[in-house]
């Protein structure tokens, strides 16, 4: 390549007056301060890897041969319900039917007995009484308690009355 030739006055394009002092007379700190938004964000190696995986899945699906597919027969099994799902059916029914059918007007009126009663005076006096001791039993001080001494009262054998069981037996 040859090395650039620099143009001459004469061809370089004419630039109309006015535009030319209103560049001159330019200020470059009166300009308004602005922040730069990046607005066409490069796509990741993810959304291009993804991208590449969809075109070839669209790929495989274009190129499809339906003549490698193999011929299936489709069966349809209907199964129809035994004796027993048909009675049970009936039997659902006609409880339906007669709960739709019911008559509320119909039923008798009755009044209801308290088959719990409270208790009695007697039976409160004696739970009180429970109370009592449990509250007793609950509260009880062992440093009250008086020091006994254990006396015993059956005393073992010694080995000589051991020996004379044994020779008399």
């Amino acid at each position: 390549m040859s090395a650039p030739i620099n143009p001459s006055l004469k061809d370089l394009p004419k630039v109309s007056i006015d535009l030319k002092s209103q560049l001159e007379g330019f200020n470059p700190d009166a300009m308004k301060k602005a922040e730069t938004a990046i607005k066409n964000v490069l796509p990741s190696a993810e959304d291009v890897r993804q991208e590449r995986q969809h075109s070839d899945l669209i790929h495989d699906v274009e190129s499809f041969k339906t003549g490698q597919l193999k011929h299936a027969d489709t069966k349809e099994k209907i199964i129809l319900p035994n004796a027993t799902d048909v009675a049970a059916e009936k039997t659902q029914q006609t409880l339906i039917a007669g709960i739709e059918a019911f008559d509320a007007t119909k039923l008798k009126h009755t009044e209801t007995q308290e088959k719990n009663p409270l208790p009695d005076k007697m039976a409160i006096e004696q739970e009180k009484d429970k109370q009592q001791f449990i509250s007793g039993i609950e509260n009880f001080d062992p440093a009250k308690l008086k020091h006994a001494q254990t006396m015993e009262k059956n005393p073992l054998p010694t080995k000589e009355t051991i020996d004379a069981e044994k020779i008399a037996a």
